[in-house]
């Protein structure tokens, strides 16, 4: 059997759990590790004649991962029979003694590619490429639809004040990196003055509903023959909030040129292509974009801070805060003057 530590996966262990879950039996066989997330571990496997996707916290858990992977698994499994495209759950493990610390789910692999990773041949041509934009736009609209309580997710999450705690919240969290030894303080630019803006603006009338948190194209799978979404991926910051920021983080992540070698339509044609499906009231978008920069720079900076602590690759931390210094600028100058 591979090594796990270079999976980061007793699969031995996975293997015992399975056995009690009515899952297909036998040795697991030809795991491999799969890329696309910066910490996340990822480990697709054989199993009885089925292939499964394991995915579980980073090597060096967050305090709140095993929570965030646990939220995960009953989003992944209430969306089963909605429209919206995601991977489909298996089961889950929410005892972190099984692995020695981190809980985990199976869900079965997604048939398609990353664009961000890689685009075949097949999809290089601008046709193709504007309608996977404006398909990027229509799948998170699909979300904004569903109804959290039907789909039984109404205990997820606290809407109630949402849009308020926002700003303070990601203020705390950006504070709370200086806990980490190695890390002597942020360097993001604006990021009081667009704190300031946005609790001073915030949208008085919203609906609350199932908001993914961190969507881009990074955490998109298309369908290998054609622009279709082929799955949503990496849910880990889903909750019950405002879907408004799925489509605004998707608009501030292409501002700065987070889509990969994909050539995006136009801004209003992404946001027409969103209020096809969704009727959501877009009168406070630009608010929502720039909670979107502000809040996906503090996030990146914390891979950075860990870093700094050694707690993920130099590397990473480098690359994330320079994509975080680009968004708070970004969301610097959406602000009015």
């Amino acid at each position: 059997m591979t090594d796990q530590l270079q999976l980061g996966v007793d699969l031995e262990a996975v293997a015992s759990w399975m056995d009690g879950q009515d899952l297909p039996t036998g040795p697991i066989e030809h795991p491999v590790a799969l890329g696309g997330g910066t910490q996340n571990i990822l480990v697709r496997f054989e199993r009885g004649g089925t292939s499964f996707v394991l995915r579980r916290g980073p090597q060096h858990l967050r305090k709140t991962s095993n929570d965030a992977i646990a939220r995960e698994m009953r989003v992944l499994a209430a969306l089963a029979g909605t429209p919206v495209p995601h991977p489909t759950f298996i089961a889950g493990c929410t005892d972190p003694a099984v692995l020695g610390d981190a809980v985990f789910y199976l869900m079965e692999p997604v048939d398609g590619f990353n664009p961000t990773v890689a685009v075949p041949d097949s999809h290089r041509g601008v046709e193709v490429q504007y309608e996977m934009g404006l398909n990027a736009a229509r799948a998170i609209a699909l979300l904004a639809e569903v109804d959290h309580v039907a789909v039984g997710l109404g205990d997820v999450g606290n809407p109630e004040g949402f849009l308020t705690r926002q700003a303070p919240r990601w203020m705390g969290e950006l504070e709370s990196y200086k806990d980490l030894d190695g890390y002597e303080g942020h360097e993001l630019p604006s990021v009081d003055e667009v704190a300031s803006w946005l609790s001073d603006h915030c949208p008085e009338q919203w609906t609350p509903g199932i908001t993914h948190g961190d969507y881009h194209l990074a955490n998109l799978m298309y369908r290998p023959d054609g622009p279709e979404v082929a799955a949503v991926v990496d849910w880990e910051m889903c909750t019950i909030g405002d879907p408004l920021l799925d489509l605004g983080w998707l608009l501030a992540t292409g501002g700065l040129g987070m889509h990969g070698g994909i050539r995006m339509p136009p801004e209003e044609k992404l946001i027409e292509a969103y209020s096809e499906i969704s009727h959501r009231d877009l009168t406070h978008l630009r608010w929502y974009q720039v909670l979107a920069g502000f809040k996906l720079g503090i996030v990146l900076e914390g891979t950075n801070a860990r870093a700094k602590a050694g707690l993920a690759p130099k590397g990473v931390g480098d690359m994330l805060h320079a994509a975080a210094v680009g968004l708070l600028s970004q969301a610097a100058g959406l602000v009015p003057r």
